[in-house]
């Protein structure tokens, strides 16, 4: 019984570190997507400030 158990512990164990690397991945991609989005409209504001004091 006590292997079974060692066992499910292992199991489990390696799902929360898969989980913890899915995550961390989902982070990075949604920080990513924020700064591109951040980048392109701060682009259109410069661009369409420029214009106005052209």
């Amino acid at each position: 019984m006590t292997n079974t158990g060692e066992a499910n512990k292992a199991r489990n164990r390696e799902i929360a570190r898969n989980e913890e690397a899915k995550q961390v991945t989902g982070s990075a991609r949604v920080s990513i997507c924020a700064v591109a989005v951040a980048v392109i409209v701060g682009g259109i504001l410069f661009t369409l400030g420029w214009l106005s004091l052209r």
